[in-house]
Formats: structure tokens, sequence, C-alpha cells
């Protein structure tokens, strides 16, 4: 049996990285998955991972994708068990005196506006099903500066906060709210990388290198499972050993 079986998950960001290492884990584990994401392979993506798994194309930051992608659930499995909001972007680098407005603007409609109307759909249908579980997507950026990324890393600190809020106002309705807040991985983000520039990752790590993708999906897993029933209102590091240092 999986540590899953009967339950029904929403993945946004799920065609790459974290989200299609979670789609793919948590079909594995039993969970039927609606994997949403902005690429329009999802669909495609979605129907080569091994399980009961279907694929939306949709743009967080757009409250009629995000309408969709909970009516597909509902028409495809007819509830919401767990939501992993994952979506986010990162965006251009420069210091905040001269960090271009609307870089801004758009990190923080999806990071942080697209986290808010994921969440609240999936509130109302957890609701509905008189329990759930949200995993929300935040990072070590959540609580630690890194110069030239001033929109990421406030999005990422509203993450944070929003979990806990969330949390604290649910916790009575049987609805869990957590979050994993990874630091370097092996995802999209260090896409083109030179090897140089890899070496030098890896060495700021304790561990000694970065992370993979399923790494951060296991503890995904267990938060969203029964198996962390009383557990909420928590953002966890996953890093290496980075912050610890």
């Amino acid at each position: 049996m999986g540590r899953l079986d009967g339950k029904v998950a929403v993945i946004t960001g799920a065609s790459s990285g974290f989200g299609l290492a979670m789609a793919k884990l948590f079909a594995k584990e039993g969970a039927k998955v609606v994997g949403a994401d902005i690429n329009p392979q999802m669909p495609e993506i979605a129907a080569e991972i091994a399980g009961d798994v279907v694929g939306i194309v949709a743009d967080v930051s757009k409250q009629e994708d995000v309408d969709a992608m909970y009516a597909l659930c509902v028409e495809k499995f007819g509830k919401l068990d767990i939501l992993c909001n994952n979506a986010g972007i990162s965006g251009p680098r420069a210091r905040m005196h001269e960090y271009p407005l609307e870089a801004w603007d758009k990190i923080f409609n999806v990071n942080v506006r697209g986290y808010l109307m994921v969440m609240q759909g999936g509130l109302k249908l957890m609701l509905e099903n008189g329990k759930g579980s949200i995993v929300n997507t935040a990072s070590v950026g959540s609580f630690k500066a890194t110069p030239g990324s001033p929109a990421y890393i406030a999005s990422k600190g509203a993450n944070a906060m929003m979990t806990k809020q969330a949390a604290a106002e649910y916790v009575k309705d049987n609805i869990r709210v957590n979050a994993v807040c990874p630091g370097i991985f092996n995802t999209g983000i260090i896409d083109g990388m030179s090897e140089e520039l890899r070496k030098f990752l890896d060495s700021q790590i304790p561990m000694g290198r970065i992370g993979e993708p399923e790494e951060m999906a296991n503890f995904a897993l267990f938060l969203a499972s029964d198996e962390a029933s009383y557990i909420t209102g928590q953002c966890y590091l996953i890093d290496g050993g980075r912050d610890a240092m």
C-alpha cells in the first residue's frame, strides 16, 4: 500500500524540478494527481508519469486558470486532499535601488498573489472535504537575504508568513499548512551555469553538493501524508546544512 492511497493532490509548477519530482513520487505512493504548469507541454508530461496523473496548462497568476485547475480536479477525482503550492519565478538580479518595478510586480503577481489564489481555491475544497494538507514551497531565502534578489527574497518571506497565517486560521478545520524551504537544488534555476560556478556552489554547502529535487519531494511527501498529522505552521529548511554554518 502507498502512503497516499485514496488521496487526491494538486501540484503547481509540475512540469519540472520540485513539482515534477513531487508529481512522480506522489503518484507512486498512490495519490491521484493534477499537475499544473504554465509549460504548454504539461498534459504530455503528466501522461508520461506512471500512475493516475492528469495535466493542465495553468498560469497561477490568473484567476481563471486557477479556477480551471480546481474544476479539473473535481471533475476527474471529486475532491482535494493535498495541495503542493509550488509554482514560482525568480526574476532578474539587481540591487534594491535599481530593481525594475515591472519585474518586482511580475514576481509578486506569481509568488505572492498567485500563491494566495491557489491557496484560496484549495482551502475551499478542503473545507468541503473536512480535512487537508497544504505544502507550500518557500525558500532558504524566506529567512536569509541574498544581495541582488530583493523581489524574490521578499516574496519568499511572504510565503513563509502566508504558511503560518493559513495554519493558524484553519487548524480547527483539520487542515494542516506547512512549507518546505529549499536551498540550492539541481533545478532549472541553475541551468546554464558553468562547471566552475557549480563547483563554487557545491563548496558553499556543508554537505559538499547541490540537492536533488527528489530529496525535497521526499520531505514534501511526509508533510502531505497522515504521518505528519501533528505538524502545522512549520517552515523547514532543506539546504544541506548551509543555514547552520
